[in-house]
């Protein structure tokens, strides 16, 4: 599992740098051909690999980043990346920044290895109360 780990976190980064340097070509490899991007707006909003791909080179911009804490669990052919970040986002003349929760699933290839499958971005409420609300749900905690 652990290998399986560094190896999603490793394409993130990649994935993540690769958008900050408008670089299309390397996210066309990292993300699988029927990728879709899932954006936590008011309605969610939905990109394509080649609406995404597009967008990088022109008004979609990620101008900066920090990944916070993430969590990789491994399903069969599948791995689900989720993770905190700060973005600072562009779209047009509009700023997007703030923290988000990152969700990614990813799927493992018999050629091309690791793809990413699926990306939900969507901003992370401040309040931590509700956070609170919800940990004290969890019955492992006790």
């Amino acid at each position: 599992m652990a290998q399986v780990t560094e190896t999603i976190q490793a394409f993130e980064l990649r994935l993540m740098q690769s958008w900050m340097h408008r670089d299309a070509g390397s996210i066309r490899k990292l993300a699988a051909r029927d990728c879709m991007m899932i954006f936590a707006t008011n309605p969610p909003e939905l990109l394509d690999r080649p609406s995404f791909v597009e967008s990088v080179g022109n008004d979609f911009r990620c101008v900066g980043f920090r990944m916070g804490e993430s969590v990789v669990r491994r399903y069969g052919k599948l791995a689900w990346f989720s993770a905190s970040a700060d973005l600072e986002l562009r779209l047009g003349v509009r700023e997007w920044n703030g923290r988000f929760l990152i969700t990614d699933l990813w799927s493992k290839h018999s050629f091309g290895g690791w793809k990413l499958t699926e990306r939900c971005l969507a901003p992370v409420e401040d309040d931590d109360r509700l956070a609170h609300s919800i940990r004290r749900l969890q019955m492992w905690r006790g």
